[in-house]
């Protein structure tokens, strides 16, 4: 049947009709079924090295498609680096390389939806990990990606705060004379210390709030606030276990920096199945 557009009337009262569905849509998502939360398991050492060792295996057997996939993040990392470093932005480097970590669970996404496939015995590649877009719980899977960036954002201004309570706010004229600045004075060293603390408790509320979180909205329909207080459980339940886990993942992450950022391409899959497969001991099964 030939379709025609109408009246103002009635065209602007179908298109208010179709943004209230997918409006619903979106809530659903978010809320979830109504269910039991799920059942948070004690975790220890040993859960960590068979993750790690399952996220090796996963990154070894789609390693093709991961790393073409993967390779955007170092390709990101450096274009960040040269626009801070040609922007006079020089206090944002590290802000900038160290805070791009936070971003990692929500970039993920589509190497836990490979891991998950693989682990069912379907087929698993490049196009697969794309298939969380196509996910019923997309829309809290991407609430919650927005609210990484946002505390990525939050880290960046708030970095760069300290640098003009400590430093500022002159700009030093070259990275040379910043890092000399930096380890030679006092107030360099009253940056390092304001300015690690407080990126670690960034890191820490990002891992609270992710380790589980991603892979459970792509495993089960369990809402957003559901997936998000089950990540904190398991930090809470998992205190030494999930701190050793963040000490892996931030040195991982520095390896990976090296040289510019390309050892991203190898660290992040890894550290990304190996996030499912942590998923899969951490929270009991349906």
């Amino acid at each position: 049947m030939v379709k025609t557009i109408g009246n103002p009337l009635s065209w602007g009262a179908h298109i208010l009709g179709e943004a209230g569905h997918d409006v619903g849509e979106v809530t659903r998502e978010l809320g979830g079924a109504a269910a039991a939360p799920p059942t948070v398991r004690r975790i220890g050492v040993s859960d960590l090295r068979a993750a790690l060792r399952l996220g090796a295996a996963d990154f070894m057997a789609l390693r093709s498609d991961v790393i073409m996939a993967c390779l955007l993040y170092p390709i990101i990392g450096v274009c960040l680096v040269w626009v801070a470093f040609n922007r006079n932005l020089l206090p944002l480097v590290f802000p900038l390389v160290s805070g791009f970590a936070l971003l990692g669970p929500a970039a993920a996404v589509g190497l836990y939806e490979m891991s998950r496939r693989r682990e069912q015995g379907k087929p698993a590649g490049w196009s697969t990990g794309f298939s969380v877009l196509a996910s019923p719980r997309f829309g809290a899977i991407l609430v919650l990606a927005a609210a990484h960036f946002f505390v990525f954002f939050l880290w960046i201004l708030v970095a760069y705060g300290i640098f003009l309570v400590t430093m500022g706010p002159e700009i030093p004229a070259s990275a040379t004379v910043f890092f000399r600045d930096v380890m030679s004075t006092g107030a360099g060293w009253a940056m390092i210390l304001l300015g690690i603390p407080t990126g670690f408790l960034f890191a820490v509320f990002v891992l609270a709030t992710s380790a589980v979180s991603f892979p459970l909205l792509i495993d089960r329909n369990v809402g957003l606030p559901v997936a998000v207080v089950t990540s904190v459980r398991v930090a809470r339940t998992n205190p030494a276990t999930m701190a050793l886990w963040g000490l892996i993942v931030a040195g991982a992450l520095v390896l990976g920096s090296l040289p510019l950022l390309l050892g991203l391409a190898v660290a992040m899959p890894i550290l990304g199945h190996a996030t499912w497969h942590l998923y899969r001991r951490a929270v009991t099964p349906v």
